[in-house]
């Protein structure tokens, strides 16, 4: 009988103890300013690293050229330039390529950046404290935020756009 109870216990599965987690998306769009781009990247990696957000808070750059260009150019130029944006990625030092290509961006398109805060229920108020900071602080006070949440009619729209970035 106890080997029967086992058997039961190994099938059955109870409903999950942990509620899921709503997503928010943040939306700046920095227009054709890399800099303040730049600054506002910086700033949220300083708060994760400081306030430990790792999986809470994420972030990603919609640079409106890279998409114009990947449907333009030849599977060959698309190759070098993803060989290009790795290296660099690697080889975070190189200031005066990071100027030049964030001079060559400033000029080719809009930078956008979409911030996703991911908190569990029983944080609401830090969920709620992030909300309110981040539009409010230095770089991304200009760069016309807009604040999606979960029940809103763009949300599925911002959860396709994040998915699809670098």
């Amino acid at each position: 009988m106890a080997r029967s109870a086992a058997l039961i216990l190994t099938l059955w599965r109870s409903p999950s103890q942990t509620p899921r987690m709503a997503h928010t998306y943040m939306l700046f769009d920095f227009g054709a300013d890399e800099e303040t781009a730049q600054k506002a990247r910086h700033k949220l990696e300083g708060w994760k690293q400081a306030f430990r957000l790792d999986k809470k808070m994420q972030f990603k750059f919609d640079r409106g050229e890279t998409a114009a260009a990947a449907a333009g150019a030849s599977p060959e130029k698309q190759e070098r330039a993803e060989k290009y944006q790795k290296s660099k990625k690697a080889n975070p030092k190189a200031k005066a390529e990071g100027q030049t290509d964030g001079a060559a961006s400033a000029k080719n398109g809009d930078v956008k950046l979409l911030v996703r805060l991911y908190f569990s229920a029983h944080e609401k108020l830090s969920e709620q404290r992030w909300l309110d900071r981040i539009p409010s602080e230095e770089p991304f006070k200009g760069a016309a935020p807009k604040v999606i949440h979960e029940d809103e009619t763009g949300f599925p729209d911002a959860v396709a756009q994040f998915g699809r970035l670098d």
